[in-house]
């Protein structure tokens, strides 16, 4: 069983290509182990861009709402700055 073993690795084709195989899987800067990080880093990185360019349409909804609706220019007014008319009172609950 040695002898077979020894002669396996006697051929320079497969020690040539058994070397260049642990270089590239492990060994190298481009190796196997550091593209599936990058893979993944890629993968979560373009859900980030996707959720992000979601928010952005979200908040230009919003803006052009604020721009264009008085109604909902007062909403955000009073629930934000809490403004009031002359009027009225503001009573805060505040949950602890």
């Amino acid at each position: 069983m040695f002898r077979k073993i020894l002669r396996f690795f006697k051929n320079k084709y497969i020690v040539t290509s058994l070397i260049f195989a642990i270089w590239m899987i492990a060994i190298d800067k481009n190796n196997m182990i550091a593209q599936y990080k990058l893979r993944s880093e890629l993968k979560d990185l373009r859900n980030k861009k996707a959720y992000y360019l979601n928010e952005i349409e979200k908040d230009r909804k919003a803006t052009y709402e604020l721009n264009t609706n008085i109604k909902t220019l007062e909403k955000f007014a009073r629930e934000k700055y809490l403004l009031k008319k002359d009027n009225e009172d503001i009573f805060l609950i505040i949950k602890e």
